[in-house]
């Protein structure tokens, strides 16, 4: 007995290290962009709406993932999976180091978004399988290490792009080679591991259809997404706003990046009780609609208020993790497929609105005059100013999930 005891809190020992380091490495790949963006986009000369095609043509990379890894959890394994998604983010960062045409890069960099929706998908999978106590504390407890990881990741990326190796530059190119590779460290864990399969849940598993006919499913679906997109996009926009807009140094303009990161981990780490207190329902929209807050004063309020950008993470950080949470307690008989369902949705979102916020900044700046500063400025507070509206956007249909639900008597 006490040597099955003793081989259990192993296996679960080697599972929170595959899942908290992988959400560290998860944290590194999505957020070391911030630094190189700018970057990227002098080197291949592209505008604003260019900027904005390309964060929303890897965001559909990130969403045909998340469309099939679903399927290929509960036909190979969790596990394999999982693998598969580690070495293909090795795998684009060696391709990014090697790629010289935009083309060449873009098919890179939309590899590297393929393995993040698998490992979203794979984190969120052994999440929902082994968390079963204290659901919102562990997920955001899980999410922690991503808010912990994108805290650092825009320092040391911008650090390591100014890096000289045998006298040559690192540059972005050499900067996502080194942190991608950073993936081959939890395949270890996840090498030695063995994950609860689709056996675990006994009893019959809910279906895409059966799910689908549930509207609180699509609330929390545009839940998830509206705030996914804000928190992407303050990884991708922050630091070309701050840069163009106030003129910031990339050192200072990263810092604020890391700051809104350590607000994030730092939310992620100590609201995840409160979540499990108060409830998922409460917490969704009362975190929204005070990131929503923050952004739009930061946005307006000019360069004195820069800092409520940073705060702006404390109220983002807990929606991905409660929405996970949510699901896990609602659907505990097909978390696969409510979380394939809900990042599927996101990932349209994420393509859409991603899109839209270049082609709302360079809209603005052409209409007050594409050469002059206060048609940049106008075109930046704009397209930054969308984020806000997405957080907006995301605490409204909290209020409606949650007079659906309490209307029902199924908060959660």
């Amino acid at each position: 007995m006490f040597n099955r005891l003793r081989t259990v809190n192993k296996n679960y020992a080697l599972q929170l290290a595959a899942i908290f380091i992988g959400f560290i490495v998860f944290g590194i790949s999505e957020n070391v962009k911030g630094p190189a963006i700018p970057r990227i986009q002098y080197d291949f000369t592209l505008d604003e709406q260019q900027l904005g095609s390309l964060l929303s043509l890897n965001a559909l990379g990130y969403m045909l993932a998340c469309s099939f890894t679903a399927f290929l959890t509960r036909k190979f394994g969790v596990k394999l999976v999982t693998l598969v998604a580690f070495g293909s983010m090795v795998l684009s960062g060696v391709l990014i180091f090697f790629s010289k045409s935009y083309t060449f890069f873009g098919a890179s960099y939309f590899l590297m978004y393929i393995g993040n929706g698998m490992l979203e998908i794979a984190l969120a999978v052994i999440g929902a399988r082994i968390f079963v106590r204290n659901v919102g504390t562990m997920m955001n407890l899980s999410h922690f290490f991503y808010g912990l990881s994108s805290t650092v990741a825009p320092m040391i990326a911008s650090g390591l792009i100014t890096v000289s190796v045998y006298g040559h530059i690192l540059d972005w190119r050499g900067m996502y080679l080194i942190m991608l590779s950073l993936c081959l460290i939890p395949m270890i864990p996840t090498l030695l591991s063995k994950f609860p399969g689709d056996d675990a849940a006994d009893g019959p598993r809910s279906g895409f259809r059966e799910l689908m006919r549930d509207p609180a499913l699509w609330l929390i679906a545009l839940i998830l997404t509206f705030g996914v997109v804000a928190e992407l996009a303050v990884g991708g926009w922050l630091v070309n706003f701050l840069e163009k807009a106030y003129a910031w140094q990339n050192v200072s303009a990263s810092g604020m990046l890391s700051a809104f990161f350590l607000c994030f981990a730092g939310a992620r780490l100590l609201l995840g009780p409160l979540t499990d207190k108060i409830g998922f329902n409460l917490s969704l929209l009362l975190f929204a609609g005070v990131s929503s807050i923050c952004t739009f004063i930061a946005v307006w309020g000019g360069e004195s208020l820069a800092f409520l950008f940073a705060a702006a993470g404390i109220g983002i950080a807990p929606i991905y993790p409660t929405v996970m949470a949510f699901i896990a307690r609602r659907y505990p008989r097909g978390s696969e497929s409510a979380i394939t369902f809900t990042v599927t949705i996101m990932g349209i979102g994420s393509v859409i609105f991603n899109y839209l916020i270049g082609a709302v900044t360079q809209l603005v700046k052409n209409t007050y005059g594409a050469e002059t500063q206060i048609g940049l400025l106008r075109g930046l507070q704009a397209g930054y100013g969308f984020i806000g509206l997405c957080l907006l956007l995301c605490a409204i249909t909290g209020v409606i999930l949650y007079r659906y639900l309490a209307a029902r008597k199924e908060l959660i």
